[in-house]
């Protein structure tokens, strides 16, 4: 089957606009310039994005397109998922179950504390010290995880990968 990169972005810092809903919260300033760095970030690493899952809220949709914009792959569609929205670990899981077969490299945008708790699952603490310290430490806005995993995605389960990489992109 070969290996699978799954790269788990935590969406850009958002604004807290008055009076809106919190899934309706767009980004702020800050976070209009951090997740154009996460999309350089990713796009350095020479990851090679086919397939998107996000949460439909405002900021994650945000999120998504500036760092496609910034990591060439503002042709990849993303999908929709509202399991994502206020989801734990193993709804995430279930989203990235449905991720097309053939896709070799995919991003999931959500939110704390579904992001790492999905992170924490798929890796069962295993892999890159540095980056398992980083992130244990803090998974905060424009965070990005970077996950190898052995098995494809429609058998995503516990322990099935290893932490790769984590970074906190600044713009």
């Amino acid at each position: 089957m070969g290996e699978r990169i799954l790269i788990v972005v935590r969406h850009a810092k958002s604004e807290w606009a008055s009076g809106l809903p919190d899934f309706d919260r767009p980004l702020g300033d800050r976070g209009l310039r951090d997740a154009p760095a996460a999309g350089r970030w990713i796009a350095d690493q020479g990851y090679p994005i086919e397939a998107v899952v996000i949460s439909p809220s405002q900021r994650t949709r945000q999120t998504w397109e500036l760092v496609a914009q910034a990591a060439g792959a503002d042709d990849v569609d993303p999908a929709l998922d509202r399991g994502i929205y206020e989801g734990e670990a193993e709804d995430l899981a279930d989203a990235l179950r449905g991720l097309p077969s053939g896709a070799k490299c995919a991003v999931i945008v959500g939110h704390s504390p579904g992001c790492k708790e999905l992170v924490d699952l798929l890796t069962s603490g295993t892999g890159d010290p540095r980056a398992q310290a980083t992130m244990q430490a803090k998974y905060p806005t424009s965070g990005v995880a970077v996950v190898r995993l052995s098995v494809p995605w429609d058998e995503i389960a516990a322990g099935c990968g290893e932490l790769v990489d984590f970074e906190i992109p600044r713009g």
